[in-house]
């Protein structure tokens, strides 16, 4: 697995549907960019100016919206990941 350093954060892609309701299949190059993921790894948090370390506002297991082209993509086996700041997720789904 990845342990990301600083203020950063690991996430497992989730990808939508590749078929709509209607059962017509949607080709990979129509796709949008995935916005979801579930946070698996988070680093120690950033280093303030006194030395401390401010925490993340995420934990692992929660499912976060992220910008769409933040990060960095690692396939490791069959699964996408995506390593960015943890200042690109842009909420927490509940």
């Amino acid at each position: 697995m990845i342990k990301p350093l600083g203020d950063r954060i690991v996430i497992k892609v989730i990808e939508d549907n590749e078929q709509t309701q209607g059962g017509i299949f949607i080709p990979d190059s129509a796709k949008e960019k995935p916005q979801k993921g579930e946070v698996v790894a988070i680093g120690m948090g950033e280093l303030t100016e006194k030395g401390d370390r401010k925490p993340l506002d995420v934990k692992v297991g929660d499912v976060v919206l992220y910008a769409k082209y933040a990060g960095t993509d690692v396939k490791l086996g069959d699964d996408l990941f995506k390593i960015l700041s943890v200042k690109d997720a842009l909420g927490i789904l509940e």
